[in-house]
């Protein structure tokens, strides 16, 4: 790890975008050690075992068809990096393509603020489904941080295996949506052309953003519901330890996180795990199942406070 080669790809940066994405990498990277990737065939292989037996799992209880990612990838924080610059590269170039989006911003701050935000996930992120969004063809790809993984379980001083076990099980629940609702990758991807397109013109679209957020609340609301009925054994210890850890930290962490819409995102957990369960108490977790029947039968943001309402709509 070195700040001082950081600083010097920022201040090296270049080209005609309004991100210079190469030293947006080369940067994150030399603020962020990688971490090992390297295991016993005992681990290699538990890896695979909690994926497929996540699989199994959440099939079983969702009562819905889907398969793994033809992707399926043991990172370190590097790989993690080059594989989220290459995303963020590809939703952000229509805004970098717009004349006039940054006015006054200079490149180098732009590149400076993409590499401190990246180096910082790189740094927290345990696992991730990556429906790769805006990419040519349909491919979806699922990453495990192993470094990270290591690192927060000793810090919650959980057993490791176990930990990594639960990580997998969340993440295997995102394939199961994007699996069992095909339609999801381009219905978000429409929402966040929508929500772009208006940045490149100097507007906001704050309906675009409603009806993304509110999509995303589903997504890991239903996530959660998943989690609850599939992983096999209590883990109310290792939610409340995360929970501990995200709430915690230096001034500098919370701050990142505030930025970054983390906070945001805590609170998609909270508001789709309320309703789910409310739509679950009535209908069942198959029945829950219907929000991704098509996009007309996804909540809206209103919906989400008002499960009844959504179960009207829909079986009306």
């Amino acid at each position: 790890m070195s700040l001082f080669r950081s600083v010097r790809s920022v201040a090296g940066a270049s080209g005609d975008g309004a991100v210079d994405w190469t030293a947006v990498g080369d940067a994150a990277k030399a603020a962020t050690s990688p971490g090992s990737v390297e295991m016993d065939p005992d681990e290699r292989a538990a890896y695979g075992t909690d994926v497929r037996d996540a699989r199994n799992r959440v099939r079983a209880v969702g009562e819905i068809g889907f398969d793994l990612p033809e992707t399926v990838e043991i990172q370190h924080r590097h790989h993690w990096i080059d594989a989220n610059v290459a995303t963020f590269r590809r939703v952000m170039e229509p805004l970098e393509d717009a004349t006039g989006v940054f006015p006054g911003v200079a490149r180098k701050v732009n590149t400076g603020t993409m590499s401190v935000s990246l180096a910082f996930l790189a740094r927290n992120v345990l696992g991730q489904y990556d429906p790769l969004l805006l990419a040519d063809g349909d491919d979806h790809a699922l990453y495990f941080v192993r470094p990270n993984i290591q690192r927060v379980a000793e810090g919650l001083d959980v057993e490791y295996e176990r930990f990594r076990r639960w990580i997998a099980f969340h993440e295997v629940t995102h394939a199961a949506e994007f699996g069992a609702a095909p339609w999801l990758s381009e219905h978000l991807e429409a929402q966040v052309e929508q929500g772009i397109d208006a940045l490149s013109a100097g507007t906001v679209d704050r309906e675009a953003f409603r009806e993304l957020n509110a999509t995303m609340t589903v997504v890991e609301g239903y996530a959660e519901l998943l989690m609850d009925e599939a992983f096999d054994g209590e883990y109310a210890d290792l939610r409340a330890k995360l929970e501990a850890r995200r709430t915690g930290g230096s001034p500098l962490s919370k701050l990142m996180r505030r930025v970054l819409g983390l906070g945001m995102k805590r609170q998609q957990y909270e508001l789709g795990k309320e309703f789910f369960e409310a739509v679950a108490a009535e209908r069942g977790v198959a029945g829950a199942g219907r929000v991704w029947d098509g996009p007309e039968t996804l909540p809206t943001e209103d919906e989400l406070e008002d499960p009844d309402a959504w179960l009207a709509r829909v079986d009306g």
